[in-house]
């Protein structure tokens, strides 16, 4: 984790405006809210608008399968070094198929061994959007198995999770209770 504590609170119930309870209330119903919703609620408009994009990225109008949809951004998480992104989405892509070691070989990066073609092709074009804002001509040939649309959609994913990112690292916040950090993401 960047910071050891937010620099912007997360509303607690308390806090909660009726059009930022309704913006909540229209995600959780009445579950947990993790705390970078109530983070974000602090800008209600903001938030819906960030809600309807990352519901695209996150749905199956999403192309990309739901595996490598989590694989590239649990590599993205790890190169912003986003605590939170990470611990979140290793849960997810569990659900999603990605097993212990496949997460953990993640934090290695596509030359680990034990990656399909795809998976390192996948895992490299996140390193060069993370690094470059760019896929460089031989990655993009590497994914030459995508359709244009999946890799319109890896793009997309990427630069959604790079967003999450900046505002989770920057805004401070921490991870809800039945979160762990990993101990690769614990240092500043």
């Amino acid at each position: 984790m960047r910071l050891k504590s937010p620099r912007i609170q997360p509303l607690a119930d308390s806090e909660l405006s009726n059009e930022q309870k309704d913006a909540l209330a229209a995600q959780f119903g009445r579950g947990p809210v993790f705390n970078i919703f109530r983070t974000l609620a602090r800008a209600p408009k903001a938030y819906k608008a960030f809600g309807r994009w990352g519901g695209y990225i996150l749905s199956d109008y999403n192309s990309l399968a739901p595996r490598e949809r989590e694989l590239v951004i649990l590599r993205a998480g790890f190169n912003w070094k986003s605590g939170y992104e990470w611990a979140q989405h290793v849960r997810i892509g569990k659900q999603c198929g990605l097993t212990d070691e496949e997460i953990s070989r993640i934090k290695a990066g596509p030359d680990a061994p034990g990656w399909s073609a795809l998976d390192a092709a996948l895992l490299r074009a996140a390193d060069e959007l993370t690094c470059d804002a760019f896929i460089t001509d031989k990655t993009w040939a590497q994914l030459a198995s995508l359709t244009e649309k999946q890799r319109m959609d890896l793009v997309m994913t990427v630069g959604q999770y790079t967003q999450v990112s900046m505002m989770l690292n920057s805004f401070g916040v921490q991870l809800d209770d039945d979160l762990t950090l990993d101990p690769d993401l614990a240092k500043p």
